[in-house]
């Protein structure tokens, strides 16, 4: 589908260079820092197995239908949105799902890019030695000195948001798909590294058994709707950045499958992050319940103490680092694409402005765990209420819209076509999903929170 306003942005050399990109989109944070820690707070394997089915039934439908409303539009969200309601004829209102997936996308890598400056710092603490040898207490003053310094958090924040603009800026062949081609192998292998140092803990399997067994008794409504929303924030659902890549999609590659290769490669990276995170933390007696501080709280202290743990700590943070980087660009790039396109900003520009704006928001997640730890919003601070907000109000929001729109409001002939599945059955399937099963399982999760069911 074109018009004849100035298209974008560029395109894939490859179905594996899209692959990659939107891999290391998907594969993040909420990987290797959010996944382990949300697992340990929700009880383990009961947990691990809602997430696995909100993936399934609920994360891959929306994904393949956010690529494809992407590629059929070739155009950012916020003028796919417009193009798409004015070919299906719908009410102009389905605009705004466009913005509130580009706002969303800026607001969580506010937080996100923080968070990475944690990880880059981390990794100079790891080869500088501060673990070793460590105590809890030792450990726990490193990290609560380091948050409640809003300079080191500043320059640590800073310096992630350029490294995320420098390659923004390069485009999409030389930026995004040269970061991928470079960072994501170099994830796995570390991945993988440290998953091979866990089978050598005498707690290895005891890691398995919280992981993948299941205590249905730990489960909580609000357990379920945590799944659902880590399993849009994982995937890059909602939030602009997989309809934004879909539009650099060439229209000779599959959907779907696409779909299936991403999301079973972001799952198998979270759950290894946990297979390597959990033995790591049982062998040393630590608590797998540790929140958000369990990466840099709890592991640094098993780091301190074990055989090979200078490298293996260094090796980690590297790996969070990378991991960061590969979804912060396409946090970032449906505004800069946005701004290319509609504001005739040069792509260097667009950089600029989108950075600049993104990097004074995340000044209230810093300023949240020092200056204004007492500043509550709804009870939370700012860096929660950002990340409630994002995964699990506008997230899943945005996919309930995204699923509503593909299934009900687009023409089935467009969606046919574009997905061009291989038989009539296929389709159908994919059909029943986005039609009743995605939408109806975010909404139903939303009425058993607010009390309604």
């Amino acid at each position: 589908m074109t018009d004849t306003k100035k298209t974008v942005h560029g395109a894939w050399s490859s179905r594996f260079a899209f692959i990659l990109a939107a891999t290391g989109s998907a594969v993040g944070l909420g990987n290797i820092w959010k996944f382990p820690y949300i697992t340990g707070e929700n009880g383990g394997g009961a947990f691990v197995i809602v997430y696995l089915l909100c993936v399934l039934l609920i994360g891959i439908p929306i994904m393949i239908a956010e690529t494809m409303l992407g590629r059929r539009s070739q155009k950012n969200p916020i003028e796919a949105m417009e193009v798409l309601t004015d070919e299906a004829g719908a009410d102009h209102n389905w605009h705004y799902l466009g913005w509130m997936g580009v706002i969303a996308g800026l607001l969580i890598l506010s937080y996100y890019s923080v968070i990475a400056g944690w990880a880059s710092a981390y990794i100079l603490k790891a080869f500088t030695g501060s673990f070793l040898d460590a105590d809890a207490l030792t450990i726990k003053k490193i990290f609560d000195d380091f948050v409640a310094s809003p300079i080191q958090l500043i320059f640590w924040h800073s310096l992630f948001m350029l490294a995320t603009m420098l390659i923004v800026v390069r485009g999409v062949n030389n930026g995004l798909e040269k970061a991928a081609q470079y960072l994501m192998p170099s994830l796995f292998v570390l991945i993988f590294a440290l998953v091979g140092y866990a089978m050598t803990t005498d707690s290895y399997f005891q890691g398995l058994h919280f992981l993948f067994m299941p205590d249905f008794s730990k489960l909580t409504s609000n357990s379920v709707l945590t799944a659902m929303g880590h399993a849009f924030f994982t995937l890059s659902l909602g939030m602009g950045a997989i309809m934004v890549y879909g539009s650099y999609l060439s229209k000779n590659i599959s959907i779907a499958k696409t779909a299936f290769l991403i999301a079973g490669a972001d799952t198998i990276v979270a759950l290894l992050a946990g297979i390597a995170i959990f033995p790591i933390v049982f062998a040393n007696n630590l608590h797998p319940n540790s929140g958000p501080g369990l990466i840099f709280e709890t592991l640094p202290i098993a780091f301190g103490s074990m055989t090979g743990g200078w490298l293996m700590g260094i090796l980690f943070f590297v790996m969070l680092a990378v991991a960061a980087l590969t979804s912060a660009i396409s946090l970032i790039e449906p505004a800069v694409a946005w701004l290319v396109e509609n504001k005739d900003f040069t792509r260097e520009k667009a950089c600029v402005w989108s950075g600049l704006v993104t990097w004074a928001l995340g000044l209230g997640t810093v300023f949240s765990f020092n200056i204004w730890s007492n500043v509550k919003f709804f009870d939370r601070s700012i860096f929660q209420l950002l990340d409630y907000l994002t995964a699990n109000l506008m997230l899943p929001i945005g996919g309930f819209c995204i699923a509503v729109f593909s299934g009900w409001i687009m023409k089935k002939h467009h969606s046919e076509q574009e997905l061009n599945m291989p038989n009539e059955t296929s389709y159908q399937i994919w059909k029943l999903l986005i039609s009743y099963v995605a939408p109806g399982s975010v909404f139903l999760v939303f009425l058993h929170v607010i009390g309604v069911l």
